[in-house]
């Protein structure tokens, strides 16, 4: 189960940029993982309860917002969603086409809770 180093250097990045920031604590982190990423939302969110029990992070909320997967002709320029099996552009029937989102996996947002001076 991958997911559970990749929420490992999720929180690392989480943990040091709420540190940095003077975090009290971490409410919520917000994830982007494209639908062709192969990461499970479900094993992400386990790992992430199970990682951040004792941190900064424990008791946040994890969203994981899913970026449609999404092409791009090479012949005639046309932008396009589709599922995993299907990249023929639907304007010219091209099979000649480029992707341009689905893979991706990033930190979209983090929220946090103030330290009281």
């Amino acid at each position: 189960m991958h997911e559970f180093s990749l929420m490992q250097n999720v929180l690392t990045t989480v943990e040091k940029t709420a540190n940095q920031s003077g975090a009290r604590c971490v409410t919520e982190v917000r994830l982007a993982i494209g639908e062709m990423a192969e990461v499970v939302a479900d094993a992400m969110q386990f790992a992430f309860e199970a990682l951040t029990l004792g941190t900064i992070c424990e008791g946040a909320t994890l969203n994981i917002e899913t970026v449609p997967t999404r092409s791009r002709c090479v012949q005639c320029g046309h932008e396009f969603t589709h599922d995993r099996y299907q990249w023929t552009c639907p304007k010219c029937a091209s099979l000649a086409t480029e992707l341009i989102s689905g893979r991706e996996m990033y930190i979209s947002s983090i929220e946090i809770e103030e330290k009281n001076d």
